[in-house]
């Protein structure tokens, strides 16, 4: 099987995008302590860097992955990145619970790649 840059590409820049997305959105948790407006404007700042990933990530993917797709690949990489970094930056646990949510998330991912249902 040739190497298809189209279909790899837009994964490994949905991976960098979702670890800027998952700083952005959490990494100020780690400081409570800072001014509003400063994990704010922190914020604003990594997430720019997500858009330069993300955009591009759907537009060269796009054809090759449907929308529907991509954004299936978008939010699998994201919960997986945020597992990630909520046990290991913010050092919380998970449960079963957990694992049975994200479970079913993974099989309507499953649903969207397999196609019409005959």
């Amino acid at each position: 099987m040739p190497f298809n840059p189209s279909a790899v590409l837009p994964i490994l820049l949905l991976i960098g995008s979702n670890v800027f997305m998952t700083v952005a959105w959490y990494g100020h948790l780690k400081f409570p302590h800072a001014p509003m407006w400063a994990a704010v404007m922190a914020s604003w700042g990594i997430a720019l860097v997500e858009y330069w990933l993300a955009v591009p990530a759907n537009r060269i993917g796009y054809g090759t992955y449907s929308a529907a797709e991509l954004k299936t690949i978008q939010e699998v990489i994201s919960l997986t990145v945020f597992v990630g970094f909520a046990v290991l930056v913010l050092g919380e646990k998970l449960t079963w619970n957990h694992a049975v949510g994200f479970t079913l998330i993974f099989a309507g991912a499953f649903f969207i790649f397999k196609g019409p249902l005959n």
